[in-house]
């Protein structure tokens, strides 16, 4: 699972998707697929894909819940899970047809 994988993710899903980093900051992939580290105040010093590939525990915030009575809680979600889910999602890509 790379980055780019939950960048898509987000969008389609409009969720925002929460992992903590190595150095204990939380990285932030928001609805519009931009991933951002709110805390990092300078340059950073590490990769955030490298980061991405040692979480283990994500949390899933929807953006716009279902139903607006009721809004959706953040769903804590392991690698396994998030990866499964992005995995499930549709491509972006052009729709394909079989010849007939």
């Amino acid at each position: 699972m790379k980055l780019v994988d939950l960048r898509r993710l987000a969008v389609r899903k409009q969720v925002r998707i929460h992992f903590h980093i190595a150095n204990g900051m939380e990285c932030v992939v928001d609805e519009h697929g931009i991933a951002r580290v709110p805390q990092l105040k300078r340059s950073p010093d590490f990769n955030l894909e490298q980061e991405l590939a040692s979480a283990r525990e994500f949390l899933l915030d929807h953006v716009t819940p279902a139903d607006p009575k009721k809004p959706a809680k953040p769903r804590s979600l392991t690698r396994q899970e998030l990866a499964d889910l992005t995995d499930a999602s549709p491509s972006t890509g052009a729709a394909t047809h079989e010849e007939e």
